[in-house]
């Protein structure tokens, strides 16, 4: 594993949003910052650069939206609210683990033991002045490129 490390202005964050994507070798991704962060506002702009028509909205009470893409879903998971596997377990998150399709998870340390093993990680954190820091893990074994743009 390595980090590639991004900053970027909010008014650049769909330019950031194409070169992270081009750099994803999974469809699980984990998303950690603080509580307004920007993980939505990343999340909202890898949709765009996956040509998704759709707005992505926080789950913060629904648990997770569902997104579509030309050939593919997103699945975009917020577990803030979650305090139990078991909970997770009780809207079905196993049928998402196994669907094949993207899942962009938030707070992914409510479920640690459920979080797939091939997956990656973006923090974000807020620099201020409407800046951003964003780490990508990347596991170097597997890295396929445009893995977005060809499902």
């Amino acid at each position: 594993m390595k980090t590639i490390e991004f900053t970027y202005h909010l008014k650049d964050i769909e330019a950031t949003a194409v070169r992270v994507l081009e750099n994803l070798d999974s469809k699980t991704i984990l998303f950690n910052g603080n509580m307004g962060a920007g993980k939505t506002t990343f999340i909202n702009a890898l949709l765009k650069a996956m040509h998704s028509n759709d707005v992505a909205t926080s789950p913060t009470f629904s648990i997770v939206n569902e997104y579509n893409l030309p050939n593919d879903k997103v699945y975009h998971f917020d577990f803030y609210r979650i305090e139990s596997i078991e909970e997770a377990y009780n809207f079905g998150i196993e049928d998402y683990l196994n669907s094949n399709h993207w899942l962009f998870m938030e707070w992914p340390e409510r479920i640690k033991d459920l979080v797939p093993e091939n997956h990656q990680a973006i923090t974000i954190t807020d620099l201020e002045d409407n800046k951003r820091s964003l780490k990508l893990t990347i596991n170097v074994k597997h890295l396929t490129k445009n893995l977005a743009m060809n499902p």
